[in-house]
């Protein structure tokens, strides 16, 4: 079918809107109408380049929401007319898949940035030429999309769909990384370096959990009003001067902290604030050079742990967020900021400027 994509190409500021062709659904997938999807700060490194490597032109986006409209052969437990969240790829199969650890899938890296299937294909094309449109198994700035079922998580129908699609990445990366990954627990203390959407909904989910002291560190004050807002218990500006305001709270250092940024400084200090056997958990890289201080660690016996999606198992995980948000524990709507389709130039731009902590783009109905 003809469908309208955001088509990043060499060169361009942000992904254009351009007419493709979409195949339809393999025995394994689904075809589903977009709704709304989420700008995330991984779509504009990987335009741009500064991100991991994908091929060029590509459909990015991996925060969709939608309903389904058609269902592959193969599928149970999904039906024409459901309405669903995306997550991104897993090969089903692996030890991580089999233990409902899709994110930690063995081949999670070449689903999420090939922007391919497993096999090479793609979903997408233009006038004969294949375009990449598997970007996390989905491909999401496109009215409609092919996806496996397997990434697809049934939402209740009387949910706003626009809401949701962040809720496959950003939002599940913040909270999950709290409550799965860390495991944070009442009475605890955490430190939440940057507080964009990741950030924002790891100082939600440590509310949730009781934590003593949920502190947010950032360069924005208007965000960290937010944070406070949202439940962190003290907000510092992000200067030479952060670490010591840091260890005024907590002298012998905090159990947690949890860095969103790419700032070499940041991931120093996120281990410098932490209290003996205390865990610095990460879900981006550095950009520039940077070394772990192994004495610190060693001496400490402090931990440093990547985490991926918040080590969270979507099928699950999104169902338990959304009855978070149902009973007021979990506002992630404060968070988003609605776009037209059309405008997905002025999104990407105020996504780039941190002028909007979550831009999604709203397609027409």
């Amino acid at each position: 079918m003809r469908i309208a994509a955001a088509v990043s190409r060499e060169a361009t500021a942000h992904p254009g809107i351009e007419d493709v062709d979409l195949e339809a659904p393999r025995p394994d997938e689904v075809r589903v109408r977009i709704v709304a999807a989420g700008i995330c700060h991984t779509d504009l490194h990987c335009h741009s380049g500064r991100g991991m490597p994908v091929p060029k032109p590509i459909v990015l986006g991996h925060e969709g929401a939608g309903v389904i409209e058609e269902v592959g052969a193969g599928v149970t437990g999904l039906a024409r007319g459901d309405h669903v969240v995306i997550s991104g790829g897993s090969c089903g199969v692996c030890p991580s898949c089999r233990s409902a650890r899709p994110t930690y899938c063995r081949d999670a890296m070449k689903l999420a940035f090939a922007g391919m299937r497993a096999d090479g294909s793609s979903p997408l094309s233009q006038n004969g030429e294949r375009i990449a449109g598997s970007f996390f198994a989905q491909s999401s700035f496109a009215t409609h999309v092919v996806t496996p079922a397997r990434s697809a998580v049934k939402v209740p129908a009387d949910l706003p769909l626009h809401l949701l699609g962040p809720l496959g990445c950003g939002i599940i990366t913040g909270a999950g990384s709290v409550l799965e990954a860390l495991r944070v627990r009442p009475g605890q203390s955490i430190v939440v370096f940057g507080v964009g959407s990741v950030g924002l909904a790891a100082i939600m989910a440590a509310r949730l959990v009781g934590a003593r002291d949920v502190v947010a560190v950032d360069i924005d004050r208007a965000r960290l009003d937010l944070a406070t807002a949202l439940g962190a218990t003290a907000a510092i500006a992000s200067d030479e001067a952060a670490l010591g305001a840091l260890k005024e709270i907590a002298p012998d250092g905090f159990e947690y902290s949890f860095n969103t940024t790419a700032a070499p400084a940041v991931y120093e200090m996120a281990i410098a604030c932490l209290a003996n056997e205390g865990v610095a958990g990460f879900v981006t890289r550095p950009i520039g050079e940077w070394k772990a201080n192994v004495a610190l660690l060693l001496a400490g016996g402090r931990k440093l742990q990547g985490i991926l999606g918040g080590s969270a198992n979507p099928q699950t995980f999104i169902p338990l967020m959304i009855d978070y948000w149902r009973r007021g524990l979990f506002p992630f709507d404060r968070l988003i900021e609605p776009f037209p389709f059309e405008q997905i130039g002025e999104a990407w731009a105020a996504c780039a400027a941190g002028s909007a902590i979550k831009p999604v783009l709203r397609m027409a109905p």
